[in-house]
């Protein structure tokens, strides 16, 4: 999912950034290159083991906000796949050849049922 990160770099510093969407996640990075994977890592790392992450924003709600000025926006894709949230217990029903299909492709991966679920609604999703 991509999200708003605002970007901003002082002079003999690193950038720093900071999501608008997910209060209190904020990163650097020495290059704009490395900011990709510090933010997928600021992501990881504030939402483990929460209950859930809240949606994006389109980043034009964030452009002409005054706090956010002097520095530059970026999206980034943040890997949910890669965020830890709690895991919720759930009871559905499949017939019983695709859930054999599902655990053959599944173990094929070296996935669990339920990791592979997930990734395939994910994908799904961003379709």
């Amino acid at each position: 999912m991509f999200y708003p990160l605002y970007v901003w770099k002082d002079a003999n510093s690193a950038y720093g950034a900071t999501f608008p969407d997910l209060p209190g996640v904020h990163t650097a990075a020495d290059t704009q290159g490395d900011l990709q994977q510090a933010a997928q890592e600021a992501v990881e790392t504030m939402y483990e083991d929460e209950d859930s992450i809240p949606v994006a924003s389109a980043i034009e709600q964030w452009t002409g906000d005054a706090q956010y000025a002097g520095g530059f926006w970026m999206l980034v894709d943040i890997d949910l796949a890669k965020v830890r949230t709690k895991p919720v217990r759930l009871n559905i029903s499949l017939p019983a050849s695709l859930l054999r299909d599902i655990d053959v492709f599944a173990k094929s991966r070296h996935l669990s049922r339920s990791s592979f679920l997930a990734q395939a609604a994910m994908k799904a999703m961003a379709e």
